[in-house]
């Protein structure tokens, strides 16, 4: 089947956070796509929305199965039935446990650059955040193990959040560095939490390692988050997974969601995700595929017309990071006066944390807009240059 990723879908009038603008702005900042999602996923859920009758749901087993039949012809690992809890989202989860694993003032370890709301869940949650920055030599990122091993050591720290693959930097972390990581956490008494959200978003070719599925050490002491609805834009459903190998961990986490009541799905949560596992593979990889040329376009753009910024190789998810190191600008300042000056809403690498000079594109819209997005990016900085 030919899908028609070109389309550009009016969303003005539909409460979209992404499409909330100023009338001539472009927005490519927050991390949903402007594409329809499956066509068989709209379909059931038109065929549920025609029910008419949207009362308490439970978790049927063609949800757990759905799962594990995916991670296993996915990705190559079994997740059991009992080691699958539903939640309400991957962000909720993450507070859940943050609130659950840890206490007061205690420590939770991250790897900035990386997704923003992570230092919510610990913030507003009383932790502390410890940052172990990754280490970019001026092309890729790497982890500072040193860094590393000296923050998991620390008493005070009890939960690291990883993010795999990386948001913002698109690294997909290789089975060696997992169970280096896996090791030197257990060691510690550290428990990882791994955001696995953006794991079906890789390259065409490419394939993301479950860190859950790397070693027994990794398994038994991780909490991994999956979910649906960053491949297949159904993040206002509000549905994703648990992954809890241990059971006595998973009676915690288990403990988490429910004390939150973030453990019942809403009346489209379990079809949606079910639709998506089942029966969207083809539409996914047809995405994939597009995006992989939006990636190209975009570097192609940058070479030939922008070489002052510096596209940060990229496997993994629709966001890219742009290094615009050269241009000697805070990046805050440098994301406002493009968006002043042309509409461009990007987002600035500051919140990532270690981005002062980095900005966030996504590209996850018709190739006719990232066209439009690099045209007005190449002239706010040139209209900044001439004035």
């Amino acid at each position: 089947m030919n899908y028609d990723f070109d389309e550009c879908v009016d969303r003005s009038g539909s409460n979209s956070l992404k499409w909330d603008i100023r009338p001539g702005e472009l927005p490519m900042w927050v991390a949903d796509m402007d594409f329809r999602t499956a066509p068989e996923i709209i379909e059931a859920l038109s065929e549920r929305a025609a029910h008419g009758v949207f009362g308490y749901t439970v978790v049927p087993d063609e949800w757990y199965q759905a799962y594990s039949n995916w991670w296993q012809e996915r990705h190559g690992v079994t997740f059991r039935k009992e080691e699958l809890l539903f939640s309400a989202g991957v962000i909720p989860t993450i507070s859940s446990c943050v609130r659950k694993l840890t206490t007061p003032a205690e420590k939770v370890l991250l790897m900035p650059p990386v997704y923003n709301i992570f230092y919510n869940c610990i913030r507003n949650n009383g932790r502390t955040v410890l940052e172990c920055p990754l280490r970019y030599d001026g092309t890729a990122y790497e982890i500072d193990f040193d860094g590393l091993e000296q923050g998991l050591s620390d008493p005070q720290t009890t939960l690291m959040l990883l993010c795999n693959p990386h948001n913002p930097v698109g690294k997909i972390w290789d089975r060696d560095t997992l169970s280096r990581i896996g090791e030197l956490a257990a060691a510690h008494g550290v428990i990882v939490l791994s955001d696995e959200i953006h794991c079906d978003l890789t390259d065409p070719g490419k394939k993301y390692v479950p860190f859950a599925s790397v070693s027994e050490v990794c398994r038994q002491n991780s909490v991994t988050c999956i979910a649906p609805t960053k491949a297949f834009n159904l993040a206002g459903i509000q549905t994703s997974a648990a992954v809890v190998p241990d059971k006595h961990l998973r009676h915690k986490v288990w403990r988490a969601l429910n004390t939150d009541e973030v453990a019942e799905p809403n009346a489209f949560a379990v079809q949606a995700a079910v639709t998506a596992f089942t029966k969207g593979a083809a539409w996914l990889d047809a995405l994939r595929d597009y995006l992989y040329q939006n990636k190209q376009l975009v570097r192609s753009f940058l070479e030939a017309e922008l070489p002052e910024i510096r596209l940060v190789p990229s496997e993994a998810t629709y966001l890219l990071w742009l290094d615009c190191t050269s241009l000697h600008r805070d990046a805050r300042e440098l994301a406002e006066d493009i968006r002043q000056k042309t509409g461009l809403y990007l987002s600035n690498g500051v919140q990532y944390g270690c981005g002062e000079r980095f900005l966030r594109m996504n590209i996850a819209c018709p190739a006719e807009r990232v066209r439009d997005g690099l045209c007005r990016l190449k002239r706010a900085l040139r209209e900044t240059e001439e004035s």
